[in-house]
């Protein structure tokens, strides 16, 4: 289950210490330009004593790689080996207008900093990395001159941490079957799997470390479980967040999730959502977003109809059901649909 990054961290803290004893087996944790990701998966490691713990995602910008690995092995250790990191590029209009760093290089920098967060985990030897985004040390020439290779100093819980990364394009699609351990796509079409990301996750898996394993994969969506208009009605809360993404993170030709949404087949609907958003007309770009897609990315509706659904991820691929439930009891949800898997 994704928390969300905008309410009461305390409560949805709360929800999942009950959701844990449900059967729920991972919480992500988004930190976007909110509060800080980490702060918040600490406390859910003191309060939770089974559920494992994501970051989805930590941005690469915004922390050194080593701050990254370090970071990583600190979450893990006070959560005794249950800490996933997921890890994203995020968009420029956070990294370049928040943070006030380049967006350069994601592809380029992910790879380094995958390959720099296992070598610090590993802790066989002090760190050096030659890169075409990170040198460390510093080389000579730059700095002080003082700097040398170093170990972590701490024993890491385990010198694996499992790494996630959140990809869309093509290229990173490819580069996440390849060399990560998880998989994290959004507004994830079990359908259209092998037509828009087919042949980018083929290829990377043609180059995969057989001791990664199988690729893991976390999608879904709103979950609400019923008859009648008033369940699948639900599926429109998703409405704003889509218009969001489509429509207002990035600019135009600098937004992944349109462009996505021109992939799945809705070239027309993401140009009007983008206008209308990046306008200021909000709720009109909301009423463009297509009730297919609405309901292609969301479990609302009867049993028979969300076990299909569940088939579907199933045949796609998907390791982990990512559901954000809505009702009365969201427990009682949690429990019948892990149930059903």
């Amino acid at each position: 289950m994704p928390l969300g990054y905008s309410g009461n961290f305390a409560e949805s803290a709360r929800q999942v210490v009950d959701l844990e004893s449900a059967g729920l087996d991972v919480v992500w944790v988004a930190e976007a330009y909110g509060y800080d990701a980490p702060s918040q998966m600490g406390y859910l490691a003191a309060k939770t004593e089974r559920v494992e713990i994501g970051a989805a995602i930590l941005p690469i910008y915004s922390r050194t790689p080593t701050l990254i690995a370090m970071t990583a092995a600190g979450i893990d250790n006070l959560s005794g080996g249950r800490f996933i990191l997921g890890l994203g590029a995020s968009g420029p209009q956070v990294i370049e207008g928040f943070h006030g760093v380049p967006y350069d290089r994601p592809l380029t920098r992910t790879r380094e900093i995958i390959e720099i967060c296992r070598d610090v985990w590993a802790r066989e030897a002090p760190l050096t990395h030659q890169g075409a985004a990170y040198e460390i040390p510093l080389p000579a020439g730059e700095g002080t001159g003082l700097g040398k290779p170093l170990k972590i100093i701490g024993h890491p819980e385990r010198a694996r941490i499992p790494i996630w990364v959140a990809a869309l394009g093509e290229k990173n699609v490819a580069m996440t079957a390849e060399v990560a351990e998880g998989w994290l796509p959004f507004f994830f079409v079990p359908e259209k799997l092998d037509e828009v990301f087919g042949p980018s996750l083929a290829a990377g898996a043609a180059k995969r470390d057989p001791s990664l394993g199988q690729l893991q994969i976390a999608a879904g969506g709103i979950l609400a479980i019923g008859d009648g208009p008033e369940v699948t009605k639900l599926r429109d809360l998703g409405r704003g967040m889509a218009a969001l993404y489509i429509g207002g993170m990035g600019a135009k030709g600098k937004n992944f999730y349109n462009a996505l949404a021109v992939r799945y087949g809705y070239e027309k609907e993401a140009a009007e959502i983008q206008d209308l958003y990046l306008a200021g007309r909000k709720e009109e770009a909301e009423q463009k977003v297509p009730d297919a897609l609405l309901e292609a990315t969301s479990l609302c509706g009867p049993e028979g109809y969300i076990k299909e659904r569940l088939a579907a991820f199933a045949q796609a691929g998907v390791t982990h059901l990512n559901v954000t439930p809505i009702g009365a009891d969201p427990v009682a949800m949690i429990e019948k649909v892990r149930g059903w898997l």
